[in-house]
């Protein structure tokens, strides 16, 4: 199959357009959706991360960027449509709660206006308290229900590598699947990219304000990257989000006619390529630039 077609459809759906892919996923999941909110929503997100809405400042950081939002939603919305053809009932409230969650679950590294930090990076640790304070201005600004936000809060919650799930306040099974579907999106999301390689260096940049952080170097970074994801993040897909990505490969099927997991064999090609740079230039970053030549959307 053409890898161009592919790539079309693994960043947009058919079209190509993300948010149309929601939209026509969300209906096909629950008919009664309230698509004018997704695309307000959708559309209001442009606004924050470009700086042209004024609560907020441009976004300057190139990992946790816009983009990355927006592929987010669009794994989490994908993960719904695949357990909804695996015919697992989603309700449209858990839907919904869902995309929210998705939209905002980063946007507490933007910066206010007025805001006392110099970069959004500044606020990468503990974040999702932020993002869910923003989210809970939006739904008043909205006028939606306000019992929105305690559930949207938890699903948040999910997408932090650092919290166990169990330890949670209690929280209902629909949320809990939001929780796994949403997390699992945004690792998805994340390392399937094509630009995932590239973009590391990236992240090693914005994740240096968080004291917590322990990589001297973005080689550093890179080489923790292939055991953090065989130690860490697929213990975390397969037992803390209970495999809840496999649905993905039900969704290609259904949606695409492509029986496989786009995602997956991202993710996998990934790390093998990952892998093997770092093998060939043991500690030489400037070599293993050489290897590195696609260049992430700057949105």
């Amino acid at each position: 199959m053409d890898n161009k077609y592919l790539c079309k459809i693994f960043e947009g759906g058919s079209t190509g357009n993300p948010l149309h892919e929601i939209v026509s996923l969300s209906s096909v999941i629950c008919p009664d959706t309230d698509h004018s909110l997704i695309r307000d929503t959708y559309d209001e997100l442009t606004d924050f991360f470009s700086g042209s809405h004024p609560f907020f400042q441009k976004n300057t950081l190139q990992y946790h960027n816009l983009r990355h939002t927006r592929m987010v939603s669009l794994a989490a919305v994908r993960l719904f449509h695949g357990l909804h053809c695996n015919h697992i009932h989603i309700k449209q409230e858990t839907l919904t709660k869902g995309l929210l969650s998705a939209f905002f679950h980063d946007t507490g590294m933007l910066l206010v206006e007025g805001d006392p930090a110099q970069s959004g990076s500044e606020y990468i640790a503990n974040h999702e308290k932020r993002s869910i304070l923003f989210l809970r201005r939006y739904i008043a600004l909205k006028n939606l229900a306000p019992s929105l936000l305690k559930d949207c809060a938890t699903i948040i919650h999910y997408t932090n590598l650092s919290l166990n799930p169990t330890t949670f306040a209690h929280h209902s099974q629909e949320t809990q699947l939001a929780g796994q579907v949403v997390g699992s999106a945004d690792i998805l999301a994340q390392m399937a990219d094509r630009y995932y390689l590239e973009a590391l260096p990236m992240l090693h940049e914005e994740l240096k304000a968080d004291k917590t952080y322990k990589h001297a170097s973005a080689l550093d970074l890179m080489i923790h990257t292939t055991s953090f994801y065989h130690n860490i993040i697929l213990n975390r897909l397969v037992h803390t989000f209970s495999n809840t990505s496999q649905a993905m490969r039900t969704h290609f099927r259904e949606r695409h006619q492509i029986d496989r997991d786009l995602y997956t064999e991202n993710i996998n090609k990934n790390i093998a390529y990952l892998e093997k740079i770092i093998a060939e230039c043991k500690s030489e970053m400037s070599s293993m630039q050489k290897f590195l030549k696609r260049k992430p959307p700057a949105i």
